[in-house]
């Protein structure tokens, strides 16, 4: 409640930067020291007998750097400074930073034609704005050089990802390889290595991009999305091996400690985690849960013909499945888990070329009575479901239908895959009669879909859904007329191959 007053005012400074220090960095958020700024910023004004209540704060910063010259208040009015470009930055207020530092320097331009390529305005004004020392007498919580040399980093840093979400690689490339020269925790390295690795994936340097991810482990190794993006480039290049060997190391490493939440620097309250934050950096950062590793090696191994090993690895899966693992992790887009029955049925697929035939016979029925009831008797579909293009109520309704018709079909899909299996399966046990019934279920379901429109020829033009509806009727005709030759009844074998290549000329 004291009036400002110019003598006392550096301590008040001082004492306002060290508690907005605390606070920012206590939150976990830097956005909470905006208002502390700017009462800091009224009180010098007002010691200077002048007004700013109306002025944003842009215009604010401006009227105080412009009207107020007393020596003492200028590393003060820095330290402020400092920390409204931290606010600015966590904001993704480039602009307004660098009107800030062209204030502080007292320079309009500092020479554009001696940046280097990596470097852009911001960078460059960060670079060049010297810190005016601070006295012994006033300590502070964080140094203006050392929250300096952060916001450095973390400029460098969050315009990279800028850069790469807007898809200039090579300019994120530049930016992100000057943040990693930057000053920062370990934990902070080796995301920004993560984010070069993966920069340079999409570039298409899967050599270079394994360079950088494995700099991001040797950094700190409980960097795990880098073992998982390890893995994908290893995919990518076909190196089957390495790949699953990546795996089984994520696996293990979340098995034995899980991702805990990030430990914060004991040095410094404000910190590049506090100041780089976006949904790209969370995506390329996202923590596997370890079932969605464990489901990556069974496919692998299942495609790759490992079949022992994929068999192992599904039964793991199925088993976590009966322990609540959706209420663990979310199945949505972003996950490698596909749909649940999809799951199942490459389970069963990884089990009958194990020779276990009642075990895939029990997981595909699992499939079936989870199904039962879920679709019509009759689907009518055209052949293709358009999306109403247009935002109305109708459209709204259309677009609600058509979703409700592509489940009936997916649905439909596994369903018949599920009896297709059993088909295989009671067929390899010797049960002729047995394969000859299942395979008779999977055509009974396919035969539910009923095309309409003009013109429909069933082997163009047509659904996904539907295209693998017809590859499954193939299978079943082919399979049954195999049992029908097994019976002897050579006439209804003949009639099955013969519908088979009218499906499938």
């Amino acid at each position: 409640g004291l009036p400002a007053a110019l003598p006392t005012l550096p301590l008040e400074l001082t004492v306002l930067y060290n508690s907005l220090l605390f606070t920012m960095g206590a939150s976990h958020s830097a956005m909470e020291g905006q208002e502390g700024i700017r009462q800091g910023l009224l009180r010098v004004l007002e010691a200077c007998g002048a007004c700013g209540q109306d002025l944003i704060t842009e215009e604010l910063w401006q009227k105080v750097l412009q009207e107020v010259t007393v020596a003492e208040l200028q590393a003060p009015l820095n330290q402020l400074g400092a920390l409204q470009a931290a606010w600015w930055l966590s904001t993704g207020r480039l602009g307004s930073i660098t009107g800030l530092l062209r204030l502080l320097s007292n320079a309009e331009d500092l020479g554009k034609a001696h940046w280097s390529k990596v470097e852009n305005e911001l960078l460059s004004l960060l670079k060049a704005w010297r810190v005016p020392a601070e006295g012994d007498s006033l300590p502070l919580v964080q140094s203006t050089r050392d929250l300096k040399e952060i916001l450095c980093t973390s400029a460098a840093f969050l315009q990279g990802l800028q850069e790469f979400e807007a898809g200039n690689f090579p300019t994120a490339l530049s930016l992100l390889q000057e943040a990693a020269g930057g000053f920062c925790s370990k934990k902070v390295l080796a995301q920004i290595y993560t984010c070069l690795g993966c920069c340079s994936q999409r570039m298409g340097k899967p050599q270079t991009a394994l360079q950088h991810l494995k700099q991001a482990l040797q950094v700190d190794f409980q960097c795990l999305p880098a073992l998982s993006h390890v893995a994908a480039v290893y995919h990518e290049l076909g190196k089957t091996d390495a790949e699953l060997q990546a795996l089984a190391l994520l696996y293990e490493a979340l098995e034995k400690n899980p991702p805990a939440a990030a430990s914060s620097s004991p040095y410094f309250l404000i910190r590049t985690e506090l100041l780089v934050h976006t949904p790209l950096l969370a995506s390329l950062l996202r923590h596997r849960h370890s079932a969605e590793v464990k489901y990556l090696l069974a496919q692998r191994c299942l495609q790759n013909g490992w079949v022992a090993d994929a068999v192992e690895h599904y039964l793991d899966f199925l088993a976590l499945l009966q322990e609540g693992l959706q209420k663990q992790v979310p199945l949505d887009d972003s996950s490698a888990i596909p749909r649940i029955p999809e799951v199942f049925l490459e389970a069963a697929s990884a089990l009958e070329q194990a020779e276990r035939y009642r075990d895939a016979i029990t997981v595909c029925e699992e499939v079936i009575s989870r199904t039962t009831g879920l679709i019509p008797r009759v689907l009518l579909l055209k052949e293709r479901l358009e999306q109403p293009e247009c935002p109305s109520p109708q459209a709204g309704l259309a677009g609600g239908l058509l979703a409700q018709k592509k489940e009936s079909l997916s649905c439909l899909a596994w369903r018949a895959a599920g009896y297709l299996h059993q088909g295989w399966a009671w067929g390899k046990l010797g049960e002729v009669k047995e394969a000859v019934t299942q395979f008779s279920r999977c055509l009974g379901e396919v035969l539910r879909v009923r095309l309409y429109g003009p013109g429909v020829e069933p082997t163009e033009n047509l659904l996904p859904e539907v295209e693998v509806l017809q590859k499954i009727r193939l299978l079943a005709l082919i399979g049954r007329g195999t049992q029908f030759l097994e019976l002897g009844m050579h006439k209804k074998a003949l009639l099955d191959f013969q519908h088979g290549l009218q499906v499938s000329p």
